[in-house]
């Protein structure tokens, strides 16, 4: 679910900056910082707000692995295909 968020991410940004002038830092906070966080937030908010479920350290690693899978191919397969529009 992160992977498909930090892909939507990544090419909403990469297709408002088509000229490959693009600030790093922007792309790093939107596509792969803020999905990490909020992946965590919902552990917690799981953890501590239900009485059904639990935040487990495991589904955040598993986060973190499926924003940075999908940031690579984000940027590997979909960069390349924007570029040649």
């Amino acid at each position: 679910m992160y992977g498909v968020l930090s892909g939507i991410l990544w090419w909403e940004f990469l297709r408002n900056h088509k000229n490959g002038n693009f600030p790093l830092l922007h792309i790093w906070i939107g596509a792969i910082i803020f999905p990490i966080v909020f992946s965590g937030v919902v552990e917690l908010l799981q953890k501590y707000c239900t009485t059904y479920r639990g935040g487990y350290w495991l589904d955040f690693v598993a986060n973190i692995i499926g924003v940075t899978l999908g940031s690579l191919i984000s940027y590997y397969v979909m960069k390349p295909c924007m570029d040649k529009h």
